[in-house]
């Protein structure tokens, strides 16, 4: 009996699954750390990884059922990786939840701050908060832009072409190489 439990659940969430596997292989990009300043450390990969959480999650939410509950399963999905780092990193049985619990207070807070960054009517809302958490060093302008390109490309995007698009986000340029004279 119980075994059949898993095995629906699993079924369940094979979409999500899929679908955050994209997005965190978007998140891993190497031009967002050599050239958006991203720190290639553990908390700036949560920070790449929340950027590209929020645009997928902001996205869903706009879109009819059921893609609230596909945004439940992404999130969880998401967390279950989060926690498998930790455990994968050396953190003790006992200290993942204490961790658990800051990093769901910092993504949150990631997805509250950027969607307030979004309805703002100033487009340096957004470069503020990409710096603010992202990372003070990060090229602010230039993850802003890609961000506003990301997001103007999944609202084209139904929960259909989420679910099977193989490419979410555009690339990310990053800066331009130095003309050589």
């Amino acid at each position: 009996m119980i075994f059949g439990w898993f095995g629906k659940r699993a079924r369940r969430r094979a979409p999500a699954d899929a679908l955050f596997a994209r997005i965190a292989d978007a998140s891993r990009r190497p031009a967002l750390y050599m050239d958006g300043g991203i720190p290639d450390s553990f908390e700036g990969r949560f920070e790449s990884l929340a950027l590209h959480m929020f645009l997928v999650l902001r996205r869903l939410r706009e879109l009819p059922s059921p893609s609230d509950d596909l945004a439940q399963d992404l999130t969880d999905c998401c967390f279950d990786y989060l926690e498998l780092g930790f455990r994968n990193g050396g953190v003790s049985d006992i200290a993942v939840p204490k961790r658990m619990k800051k990093i769901g207070q910092m993504f949150y807070g990631r997805l509250q701050a950027y969607g307030t960054a979004f309805s703002e009517a100033d487009p340096a809302a957004l470069e503020e908060a990409l710096r603010r958490n992202a990372a003070p060093s990060a090229d602010a302008a230039l993850l802003a832009d890609y961000l506003r390109t990301a997001q103007a490309q999944l609202a084209g995007y139904d929960l259909d072409l989420i679910l099977e698009k193989v490419t979410l986000f555009p690339i990310f340029c990053g800066k331009e190489p130095p003309d050589e004279a």
